[in-house]
């Protein structure tokens, strides 16, 4: 009776497998994403991230430096037409909320750093978006002075008429 089998013990629990490298691999990137979520989700509720998915202007002020930009619009010409988002957002439902998303980091990652300009500076971009929602709500009146300017314009002179330019203030003025 040399030849038989070995018989299974009878307890299965006696002899454990030990765990895989990629079940501790797994249980680590479960871990590491949930503490993620877990910090993700109390970061956005703290900064009331949902109130910035609206357009209701409050929800720029939630930032003490946008405080003044705040102030400044409810005194504004643009106060009765335009909210922040009419301005500083491209249009369409994409392209709105990808700028948001974007300003949206910049701006977590500035504040949390500490690496931010106060008072609060418009980037390049955003400048951008800002002149081109300018020109879009007033086309007719744009049109006309860049038909003159262009007719006028020195060839030396490739300078761009830019509505931000001169009406810096014209939605943040009193």
């Amino acid at each position: 009776m040399a030849n038989e089998a070995p018989v299974p013990e009878s307890n299965p629990g006696s002899r454990r497998r030990r765990p895989s490298a990629f079940t501790w691999l797994s249980l680590g990137l479960s871990a590491l994403l949930g503490v993620a979520i877990g910090i993700g989700s109390f970061t956005f509720a703290y900064a009331k991230g949902a109130s910035y998915m609206t357009d209701d202007p409050t929800a720029c002020a939630n930032c003490h430096v946008m405080q003044d930009q705040y102030s400044e619009w409810t005194n504004s010409s643009h106060h009765a037409v335009a909210v922040c988002n009419d301005c500083h957002t491209p249009p369409g439902f994409v392209s709105k909320y990808l700028s948001k998303a974007r300003n949206g980091w910049h701006h977590s990652v500035a504040f949390t750093s500490g690496g931010f300009h106060e008072p609060i500076q418009i980037t390049p971009h955003n400048r951008a978006i800002t002149e081109q929602r300018c020109r879009s709500c007033h086309q007719p009146i744009v049109q006309a002075i860049d038909a003159h300017a262009a007719s006028t314009r020195d060839e030396r002179d490739d300078a761009s008429i830019s509505c931000i330019r001169c009406h810096n203030d014209v939605g943040h003025g009193p």
